[in-house]
């Protein structure tokens, strides 16, 4: 199975840009022979990097803030919308499934002004697969995200192998991982806006527990996409094409070592081809949907409803 991380930069804030961006390097990732292109978390269009990066971004009532939030949700996306169309209409055209992290509010029509931080897996039927809605936003981001559920907590048949994903620190919350070990995963999709050293320990654990390759995707944003209305520090103003989000996209094995090391500061498209059997082989030793799971000892259930 051949897989394409696309670490490349969003254009910011613009989805008709940045879907024009993504299918250009949806195709480019399908001519290579990958049967799967993967983007990072909220990859379409933008993470909210300044809520951690910019002066005054995370404080009450502050009117910049409520300003880029207000581009923030006019940039989202519908799930059943026209972007979301569009993508599912390259996956079919060229044969190729694609993970994609959305920043996703609702339709038209909805009084909700909530945006969710979301993941969309599509086969290369077209169809869409898998929706998951981050569990938990992380820190800051609870200002811009509301809370997700458990119905995307599944993998589906992609291109071969079955296929699921969680979001940045969902990688952190025992029960979730155990959720998702329970679909069958033999490829794990970990979104991150950059996979720095901790996530990257994150990545490996996941893997070397769930006996799955774990295709980690990180983001690249520049001080220089930042909205301006919100102001940089100094040392970023001075260096506009310094990284605030920084890549280390990589690619690890079942037994939680690297097939591929972590690439960062570089826009670029990381192909590997995954040996599937090693998920099997790697079993014989833990398996914790089969011998080390006991079910004599624990009970768990997990709750599928969409809540919103």
């Amino acid at each position: 199975m051949k897989v394409a991380i696309i670490q490349h930069a969003p254009e910011y804030l613009d989805k008709k840009r940045s879907l024009e961006k993504a299918l250009a390097l949806i195709k480019e990732a399908a001519s290579g022979g990958n049967v799967l292109a993967v983007f990072g978390e909220s990859w379409l269009s933008g993470y909210p990097a300044w809520l951690d990066y910019c002066p005054g971004a995370a404080l009450w009532n502050h009117e910049p803030t409520k300003e880029v939030f207000a581009k923030t949700y006019e940039n989202a996306i519908v799930i059943d919308g026209p972007e979301m169309a569009a993508l599912q209409q390259e996956a079919a055209e060229l044969g190729i499934a694609v993970c994609i992290g959305i920043n996703e509010k609702k339709g038209s029509g909805n009084a909700s002004g909530t945006l969710f931080n979301s993941m969309a897996l599509i086969n290369s039927a077209g169809e869409l697969v898998v929706h998951h809605r981050k569990l938990m936003p992380t820190f800051t981001e609870k200002l811009i995200y509301g809370v997700g559920d458990g119905n995307g907590l599944r993998s589906a048949e992609v291109a071969g192998a079955r296929v699921g994903g969680l979001i940045c620190w969902e990688h952190w919350m025992p029960l979730t991982r155990q959720a998702m070990h329970e679909t069958g995963e033999q490829v794990h999709i970990s979104l991150w806006p950059t996979v720095h050293e901790m996530h990257q320990v994150a990545s490996r654990q996941y893997a070397f527990e769930g006996r799955c390759f774990v295709l980690a995707v990180g983001q690249i944003l520049r001080a220089k996409d930042i909205p301006s209305v919100l102001g940089l520090p100094d040392d970023l103003k001075a260096n506009p094409e310094s990284f605030l989000l920084k890549g280390g996209s990589c690619v690890v094995a079942p037994d939680g070592f690297y097939l591929q090391e972590p690439m960062f500061d570089s826009e670029t498209i990381l192909e590997v081809q995954l040996p599937l059997r090693e998920t099997i082989k790697e079993k014989m030793t833990l398996d914790v949907t089969g011998h080390y799971k006991r079910t004599d000892i624990f009970d768990f259930q997990v709750n599928s409803k969409r809540n919103q």
